[in-house]
């Protein structure tokens, strides 16, 4: 942009020049007049095209400006929707806690992941926001089911490992739900909303007692609930069992994730 201005000042110029090559004046004075004025243009000329190169230039920043910022709310508007498209999901593991005699579910261990909102309160996981989500929970045991040994000398046969001469465990898992709709906070009732029951000790080919005649067995339930905000959940199992509750990472879990 300067290079150009000089050429306007140079073509405003040279023609004085060529005219002073060719043309000798004889008024003097007629002549430096001549010579002011078109210095005067030259600077005028001069002093335009450099004010239009300072407003283009300026026009041409701020233009860029609006451009970064026009990106900038982009990234962040594209931040704030992958921060809102987060689903809410929970996953605690369960231990056998002997002073409360309760499963007590644990935040901080194994797998354990909280986000969206979930979370756990008094050993029950709290709905964020209402709406559809998938509701699931496990349970394992290692029961002894081998009889006594005087039970054993009763027997005719003797045979403590037929799966027929041993007693049935019934082991059993549920998962409860209060919302405002079934009462007030103050006296809560909770409805189940998932359960199952499942017989231990019966032999097949991939479960067998081990040395100690104790079986593992597990029970696990999920489904999908339509749950309000603010709704609590909480899985149970009998007390009874308790004792027996294999708490190793990833036997025991109860966990809620949105749809």
């Amino acid at each position: 942009m300067e290079g150009e201005c000089l050429v306007v000042v140079d073509a405003t110029l040279n023609p004085q020049s060529r005219n002073e090559a060719t043309q000798q004046s004889v008024k003097p004075s007629s002549h430096s007049s001549s010579s002011k004025s078109k210095l005067t243009t030259a600077m005028l000329a001069l002093t335009l095209c450099l004010a239009s190169a300072a407003a283009a230039i300026l026009f041409f920043n701020n233009h860029s400006n609006k451009g970064l910022q026009k990106e900038d709310d982009f990234d962040l508007r594209h931040t704030l929707r992958q921060i809102s498209n987060v689903r809410a999901a929970i996953h605690l593991e369960g231990v056998y806690n002997e002073t409360l005699n309760l499963l007590q579910w644990k935040e901080n261990v194994d797998q354990y992941h909280a986000q969206g909102g979930l979370t756990l309160r008094d050993n029950e996981i709290v709905i964020p926001h209402s709406g559809l989500y998938f509701v699931y929970s496990q349970a394992s045991f290692r029961v002894k089911c081998s009889i006594s040994a005087d039970e054993g000398d009763d027997d005719d046969d003797g045979d403590d490992d037929d799966a027929t001469s041993q007693p049935m465990v019934h082991l059993s898992h549920t998962v409860q739900r209060w919302t405002s709709s079934y009462g007030l906070a103050d006296d809560k009732e909770y409805l189940p909303i998932l359960h199952s029951v499942r017989t231990a000790c019966q032999r097949t080919d991939s479960n067998n007692s081990d040395e100690n005649g104790r079986w593992f067995s597990s029970v696990y339930m999920g489904a999908v609930f339509n749950l309000k905000k603010g709704d609590q959940l909480r899985a149970e199992t009998e007390q009874k069992l308790l004792p027996d509750l294999e708490d190793e990472a990833g036997n025991t879990f109860f966990g809620v994730f949105a749809l």
